[in-house]
């Protein structure tokens, strides 16, 4: 038993099957996602190697890395050979991942499509298991002002606050807003009480000549545009 276990140690594989090796000589893009995770894990458990339990916790979420984002501590700790500090090491790898993404989007400044504001905040909604209601404010020129997040709910609800959204319109000069908020459901229809949400700020940002320039649903799949629906 022994020599079993010391076998799905990754010094004890070929050259070209250990992942460390592989990125100092090949480089790190040609590592498959399991094989990245292996070289934070270390070592598998007594019976799979690194590699070997790397694939089964990203099949568990088939393959998706967004998906294994979204796993807790708690949960990456249910896979045989995943302690505390190997779950911590992920999670991590993860977080360091995601905010990478938000700082390659910072450099979107100007807003000219639904697809700028799905590329502006979908690494900021896409991973989380809750709702989260984000206004973003623009200028004239449709240019960024401010982006912030208005609301954090449960899974199925936000509570949007109408007036606190135009007091910030009004006192950074904005002249146009856009509403965004995700659905961890993965559902990119919009709900009644979406549609009202909208219908609602629309009306009262009109009243000091703003206007609501669009309404953005993130979820795993994509995202939805009331403008690009015809919802607007």
């Amino acid at each position: 038993m022994g020599k079993q276990k010391e076998s799905f140690s990754i010094k004890n594989w070929s050259v070209d099957d250990r992942p460390r090796e592989k990125l100092l000589q090949q480089g790190r893009s040609v590592l498959t996602s399991t094989e990245l995770i292996a070289i934070l894990i270390g070592s598998g458990n007594k019976n799979e190697s690194a590699v070997d339990l790397s694939k089964r916790i990203l099949g568990s979420v088939n393959n998706n890395l967004q998906d294994l984002g979204k796993l807790s501590i708690h949960e990456l700790m249910k896979f045989k050979g995943i302690g505390e500090a190997k779950a911590i090491s992920i999670a991590a790898a993860l977080e360091l991942g995601r905010r990478r993404g938000v700082e390659n989007v910072e450099q979107i400044t100007q807003i000219t499509s639904s697809k700028h504001i799905n590329a502006l905040m979908r690494p900021l909604l896409v991973d989380l298991d809750h709702e989260e209601f984000w206004i973003i404010y623009l200028n004239h020129a449709n240019r960024v002002l401010h982006k912030m997040q208005l609301s954090k709910g449960g899974i199925s609800q936000t509570i949007v606050d109408t007036r606190l959204v135009l007091k910030k319109a009004l006192t950074l000069n904005a002249v146009g807003i856009i509403l965004v908020h995700n659905h961890p459901s993965g559902t990119l229809k919009p709900s009644k009480a979406d549609i009202e949400t909208t219908r609602k700020l629309k009306l009262a940002a009109k009243s000091v000549d703003i206007k609501v320039l669009d309404h953005i649903i993130i979820a795993d799949s994509g995202y939805c545009s009331f403008v690009d629906s015809d919802l607007m």
